[in-house]
């Protein structure tokens, strides 16, 4: 029994195949042949005599090792199945598959009669089945709280602690787990008084008398009444939470508690391994950081990886000891050699197995693979490798294709002690001096600018004489003194090029610059918007669809919105996967608005929106999600686009698992379409409505023509469709 939260119970063949091996020792032995994909966590049956696993297809399989017979027990017509488990005597196989609808429901197949049995509907998520050790229960997750958090800066809502634990009776004259709790009383029995050694019951002869007389207990068959099976269930009495996995043992549930997930933040807890008493129904905590667990067979034991480290408990609430699991021992003798051809050989087989059409673009995988595995011989470091399997998957000519990592090391580059500001050299003082301060945004971290922070007594102008008591001559570096600190840096600053007259101010550097010159950046364009708009009209840049570009637009879009009219700047935004929810930010529509007693301005209906024209910018680095948000903008009629054609790479990648040493291979997994289906985008790009170039000579001369032609059309549509709000109207008398 595992649950695993992300890094991989899965065992998998390269080559299709599932691979039995007797724990003993001995030679590997085949259990199934003529696979060509992916296949994962093979899970045994009670007895042993069968095996479950399924495949990148979301196909899910049962072999019988008796005579090797492979069963294909379904089929997900929409992703796969990960989560299926073995009834306590093996006679069903439980799992969940995905509907149309995109939700995910119970079902159960019997190895009776081979038929498959749904459990539950499509309007819910159901799904990470677990059984009762007794065959009594089945246990499984299921989003039902719908109580929203409430977003704190619009009036809207997001999903978090939905999940329940729910318990479904299998039997038609089973009992309810979790009966209402009894209030009676129960006296214990009266134990045996002491009495003569030769009065006692239990001599050896009189037990083997009673076990002789003892009529043989039968067994009763595991048993599922399918019929009315989806109304037997049963909460488990625990408060919805994000639960991830569970698993059920002799009087207990064990399951995995996360916190609510952010977009560029940690959560507010690590994830935490719960157990539950049946009898007491209470929590206790087993394991706190947890990152993957699993429970040994008979469900005494549980082992953790807590970080990199592996813990083996106890799997009872009152559970102390934690014994270190130990791979300080475990060595593998490699050959480089052979390691890479085992790497060159599964980065093939991923493309052939993932990529996102059949027909890999119409070329010829297996001989493109035989061309490129022939330089094999000629590989004599990982970073060779890399660049053989880089053209190799090239050759596809789509977008995300990426490799990389692997077993080498880079050294980390040198920090560098900044101080969010630029240097220049005084030549006829013989000097340096700050020739600029970036100002930040000292209430967030990533916009700190060192120099400008309270009690740093630093400003435009100043020589700096000296960098942590070591003078600064003309023939020097500044940053050369400035590398390897990290601690606070202490400038010697003066008016005038000489020690006498100085002062010293201390600062905290930064490791990067970065994010002060986008802010700077930012900041430039939109008070430029602002100017050539008398202020009409708001600007917001978002530089990916990921953290940083959720960060940016929900910082700027509140502020923005009430202005008449919008520039979108997308412009080298490196992708993500969020697009969607600024689009529907963006196309919200005016439908009414609202005065209350004092007000005379009115609120609208939506709360936030942007009521007048808006307008797109993008460019050849606008790329991924960066390319889907000017295209869907466009789809929505929200405005025209302003730029060059975008990169054009929209086929979305996936992991799939580290390579034998370490490294990393990106197959496009997800391509995006038009509302009839038909394939866009990908290799060509998103061409802009006007075509303007940001030519080197109007840069350097401080000009933005893209974002300067942006603000032009922006006028022209705010002045052919001017979208007040409306005054307040007379009061209402309805006294007639």
């Amino acid at each position: 029994m595992v649950a695993d939260l992300g890094l991989g119970a899965r065992r998998e063949d390269g080559f299709g195949q599932a691979v039995g091996l007797d724990q003993a020792g001995g030679k590997p032995e085949p259990v199934t042949s003529g696979g060509q994909a992916m296949r994962y966590a093979p899970e045994w049956s009670a007895e042993g005599t069968h095996l479950a696993f399924s495949d990148k297809d979301g196909r899910l399989y049962v072999v019988t090792l008796a005579d090797r017979k492979v069963i294909q027990v379904a089929d997900d017509p929409r992703g796969m199945i990960r989560d299926y488990t073995w009834s306590p005597k093996g006679a069903y196989l439980a799992f969940s598959m995905n509907d149309p609808s995109g939700t995910r429901s119970l079902h159960v197949w019997s190895a009776g009669d081979g038929q498959v049995h749904r459990l539950t509907d499509d309007v819910f998520n159901e799904y990470a089945p677990s059984w009762d050790p007794a065959g009594e229960v089945l246990y499984y997750l299921s989003e039902r709280q719908f109580a929203p958090q409430i977003s704190q800066v619009e009036w809207n809502f997001a999903g978090a602690r939905m999940t329940g634990l729910f318990a479904l009776t299998l039997k038609k004259d089973g009992k309810s787990p979790f009966p209402p709790p009894s209030d009676e009383v129960t006296f214990g029995e009266k134990k045996d008084e002491a009495k003569p050694e030769a009065d006692k019951p239990g001599k050896p002869d009189e037990k083997a008398a009673e076990a002789k007389a003892e009529p043989e207990k039968k067994e009763t068959p595991f048993r599922v009444d399918f019929d009315g099976l989806a109304s037997r269930v049963t909460p488990v009495p625990v408060e919805a939470d994000n639960y991830q996995g569970v698993v059920a043992v002799k009087g207990h549930l064990l399951y995995v508690k996360a916190d609510a997930p952010f977009y560029g933040r940690d959560p507010r807890a690590k994830a935490t391994l719960v157990i539950y008493s049946m009898k007491d129904r209470k929590e206790s905590t087993l394991a706190e950081g947890v990152s993957a667990w699993a429970v040994s067979r008979d469900g005494s034991k549980v082992l953790v990886r807590v970080d990199d480290a592996l813990q083996l408990l106890d799997a009872k609430p009152d559970a102390k000891e934690k014994k270190a699991v130990s791979t300080k021992g475990l060595m593998v003798d490699r050959v480089p050699a052979q390691e890479w051809a085992e790497v060159f050989d599964e980065v093939w087989r991923r493309y052939r197995d993932f990529f996102y059409v059949p027909n890999m673009h119409g070329y010829d995988w297996k001989a493109i693979g035989e061309r490129y595995r022939a330089l094999l011989p000629h590989v004599a470091h990982r970073s060779d490798l890399n660049y053989v399997l880089g053209e190799m998957v090239a050759e596809l000519n789509v977008g995300h294709a990426y490799i990389e990592g692997g077993d080498y090391e880079i050294p980390a580059r040198p920090k560098v002690a900044l101080p969010g500001a630029r240097f220049e050299l005084d030549e006829k003082a013989g000097r340096y001096r700050i020739a600029r301060i970036f100002p930040g945004q000292n209430e967030e971290e990533a916009y700190r600018a060192p120099l400008t922070e309270v009690g740093v007594d630093a400003k435009v102008g100043d020589y700096v004489l000296e960098i942590d008591g070591v003078e600064l001559q003309a023939d020097d570096d500044p940053y050369r003194l400035l590398r390897h600190k990290t601690d606070p840096v202490t400038l010697t600053l003066g008016a005038r090029p000489v020690l006498e007259g100085s002062r010293k101010t201390t600062y905290r550097p930064v490791t990067t610059e970065e994010n002060l010159l986008y802010l700077d950046f930012v900041t430039a364009a939109r008070a430029k918007v602002g100017a050539l708009t008398n202020g009409r009209a708001g600007y917001i840049h978002i530089p990916d669809m990921g953290a940083a570009g959720s960060y940016e637009f929900l910082k700027w879009f509140y502020p923005e919105a009430v202005k008449e009219g919008l520039v979108v700047d997308v412009r080298s935004n490196g992708g993500g996967n969020i697009s969607q929810w600024v689009i529907e930010h963006l196309g919200r529509k005016l439908l009414g608005t609202r005065f209350g007693r004092i007000d005379s301005l009115p609120s609208t209906y939506p709360d936030v929106l942007v009521r007048g024209a808006k307008v797109c910018i993008l460019n050849e680095t606008s790329a991924s999600d960066g390319d889907i948000f000017p295209y869907m903008f466009r789809q929505a009629g929200l405005g025209p686009l302003v730029g060059k054609r975008s990169w054009g790479g929209v086929v979305g990648i996936s992991g799939r698992g580290p390579l034998v040493d370490g490294g990393r291979v990106f197959v496009p997994e997800d391509g995006t379409n038009d509302e009839a289906g038909r394939w866009v985008i990908e290799g060509h790009g998103v061409d802009p409505d006007i075509v303007v170039e940001n030519d080197p000579k109007s840069v350097i001369a401080g000009h933005d023509p893209q974002l300067e032609r942006a603000v032009t059309e922006l006028v022209k549509l705010m002045d052919a469709k001017p979208v007040p709000l409306p005054k307040r109207p007379p009061d209402p008398v309805k006294t007639k």
